[in-house]
Formats: structure tokens, C-alpha cells, sequence
């Protein structure tokens, strides 16, 4: 919206001209999803804490989580928020991406909602019962996939592309509408198993999704993508400023999420963004760059797979408890350090990503 505003503006000042830079509007993105979420945050813990919207723990869970019990919960709804508004202020509007990933943002936070408010406000414990989450979820991933196979201009677009290797892709036809759904929804319920300890998902969601922002840039750059070899998809780069809009706004909200967390995101906010991370992969074609640099989600989500399956089979649990982070919490380790050292795996494993932008 502001940069339409800016590029009227500039025909009688050219100062104005320099809002149309991508990589100022990203960085404006990121400092309004930041100052919205430090100045309604105190609001909204407090509005979650007077209407008694507090997390309920597990009791078979570590007995150190146990005095969280009560702590303001649904707090990913400022996230949302956050995000939506720094988008819609900095974005062109104009641009297909924007409104296909803050569409997937916003009906996978909605689904987040209705789940958390059925648990802590009315009291279900199951919340949403998963037929019907991932009904939903579907919903939103299948439309998105549909929608950005009927825009694709060029056999790129929808191509699997393997990291590390030049010139190798895959063409998957109609098959991409699959992979499409598999990628956000996988994703989506990745970050949501990753949100059990205070701060633990939203560092590695802000890091991942601004490293997808880097490649969201690239890509949208011909120049760019033709020296790096990756793909170039023309529009992708605007999605700069919604990759902006995460890091500031999870930034914002780690202020008040880190240990001991003040409040939790809560499924509005864990599915939403990993669901955002899912399709802003897809788009600017790097499904298994974000398997690498998620790759703390990806063992969390292993992990529960694993542990269920042993269980089944065998009758024995591999894991002390799952989420990975509950087995090491068992281990002995102190919640701060599972939370740091998965944090520091999580920058590693961005930085190997980052990296295959030139080793190939």
C-alpha cells in the first residue's frame, strides 16, 4: 500500500523513489512487525491473562513444566497480526505471492485458533479434533498448490530442484500439487510439535524464514538468479518484505516467549507460520533447502513418528518422551540449554543452506 503511495509521491519528489527498493522495503517490514509487536504485546498478555486464557500442561510431562500451568496462551495471534500488517503496508499488492502466502498464513492460523480456543477457553481438551484440522489444513494447503500450479508461467515453476547439484530438477507436472500440499502441511505441524519449550520454535522460524527471505530476493532478481544458477521467479522477490514481516514480528514476540516465557504462541501461531515457511519454499523452489535449515523441525517430527511406531510394534519407546526436546528435558538437561543448544543447531544448518546458494 505505502509503496504505491511512494510512487505517486515521487512524481513530485524523487526522494520518495527509494521506497520501491525491495531490500528497504524488507527492512522496514521487519522493524514494523517488531515495534507492533513490542508496543500491543503488554496489551495482549494482559487481555490473555484477565480472561484466564492460560496453557494446560501435561501431567505425564517433565515436572518442571508444571508451574507454566495458567501462563497466557494464543499469543500467536499477535504474530499474525504483526505480519499481516507490516505485509499489507510494505507490499505491492499487486503481487500474486503476497496475497497466496499471507492467505495460507492466515486460514492455518485460524485453524490454530479454533484449536487453542476449544482447549483453554472451552475447556475441550482434545480442541479441534484432527479429522477436521486436517481437513482444514488440507483445505489450505491443496488450495494453495492448485493456485500456484494454474499461475505458473514456466516449467521451472513447478520443478523439484536438488540442492548442491547444478542443473538438476525434476519435473513434476500435476504431481507438484501434491508435493505442494505435503511441503506446507508437513511444515505447519513441524513448527507446532518444535512450540513446547518458551522460545524454542520462534528462534529458528525467524532465522529460517530469513534465509528463505534471501532466496525470495535472489530469485526475483533475473541478474541474480541466472549468476547463482538457481530459479528465477519473477514476482518472488516482493515476498522480501513477508519474510521481513516474520523475522520482526517473531522477534517481538521471542521478547516476551523467552524462558521463563510471559506467553505462548499456541497452535494459532505455530501452525500458521510453519505453514508460511512451507509456502514460500515452494515457491521460490528451495522445498529441500528448508528441510535442511528446518531441520530442528524435521527431528522434533521425526522423533514423535519414531516413537510411535517403536510403541505400536514393539511395545517399547525409543525416546524418554517425545518431542525430541521432552527426551533430552528427561536426559537431565536444563530448559534453557535444550532451548540455546537446538537454537545454534538451528543457525548451522541456515548457514548450510545459505551456502548452497554458490557450492554446486
Amino acid at each position: 500500500m505505502l509503496p504505491l503511495i511512494a510512487e505517486y509521491l515521487s512524481e513530485y519528489y524523487s526522494g520518495f523513489a527509494v521506497f520501491q527498493y525491495l531490500t528497504l522495503r524488507g527492512i522496514l517490514g521487519v522493524l514494523t512487525a517488531l515495534l507492533i509487536s513490542l508496543l500491543v504485546g503488554p496489551f495482549v498478555i494482559n487481555k490473555l491473562r484477565s480472561n484466564q486464557i492460560g496453557q494446560a500442561i501435561r501431567d505425564d510431562g517433565p515436572q518442571s513444566h508444571l508451574s507454566k500451568a495458567g501462563t497466557p496462551t494464543m499469543g500467536g495471534a499477535l504474530i499474525l497480526v504483526a505480519i499481516a500488517i507490516s505485509t499489507l503496508l510494505w507490499s505491492d499488492l499487486s503481487n500474486i505471492y503476497v496475497w497466496i502466502t499471507l492467505s495460507v498464513t492466515l486460514i492455518f492460523g485460524a485453524v490454530g485458533w479454533v484449536d487453542d480456543y476449544r482447549k483453554v477457553v472451552e475447556k475441550n481438551p482434545r480442541g479441534l479434533p484432527a479429522k477436521w484440522k486436517y481437513l482444514w489444513q488440507s483445505v489450505g494447503g491443496i488450495g494453495a498448490a492448485v493456485v500456484l500450479y494454474s499461475v505458473a508461467s514456466t516449467p521451472v515453476e513447478t520443478s523439484l530442484l536438488i540442492p548442491f547439484l547444478k542443473d538438476v530438477s525434476i519435473e513434476l507436472g500435476i504431481f507438484f500439487i501434491v508435493f505442494t500440499y505435503f511441503v506446507i502441511v508437513g511444515s505447519s505441524n513441524a513448527v507446532n510439535l518444535t512450540d513446547g519449550l518458551d522460545g524454542l520454535a520462534i528462534l529458528p522460524t525467524v532465522l529460517v524464514a530469513g534465509a528463505l527471505g534471501v532466496f525470495a530476493y535472489l530469485s526475483g532478481n533475473i541478474k541474480f538468479a541466472d549468476y547463482l544458477l538457481i530459479p528465477y521467479i519473477e514476482g518472488s522477490g516482493e515476498l522480501i518484505i513477508f519474510c521481513g514481516a516474520i523475522v520482526g514480528a517473531g522477534l517481538g514476540f521471542l521478547w516476551f516467549n523467552t524462558y521463563p516465557a510471559q506467553v505462548f504462541m499456541g497452535d494459532v501461531g505455530a501452525l500458521s507460520l510453519g505453514a508460511a515457511l512451507g509456502v514460500i519454499a515452494v515457491i521460490v523452489r528451495q522445498e529441500f533447502i528448508l528441510f535442511i535449515m528446518g531441520g530442528v523441525f524435521v527431528a522434533e517430527t521425526v522423533s514423535v513418528i519414531l516413537q510411535v511406531a517403536s510403541f505400536k510394534l514393539t511395545g517399547r519407546r525409543i525416546f524418554r518422551m517425545a518431542p525430541l526436546h521432552h527426551h533430552f528435558e528427561l536426559k537431565g538437561w536444563p530448559e534453557p540449554r535444550v532451548i540455546v543448544r537446538f537454537w545454534i543447531i538451528t543457525v548451522v544448518l541456515v548457514l548450510i543452506g545459505l551456502a548452497s546458494l554458490k557450492i554446486r
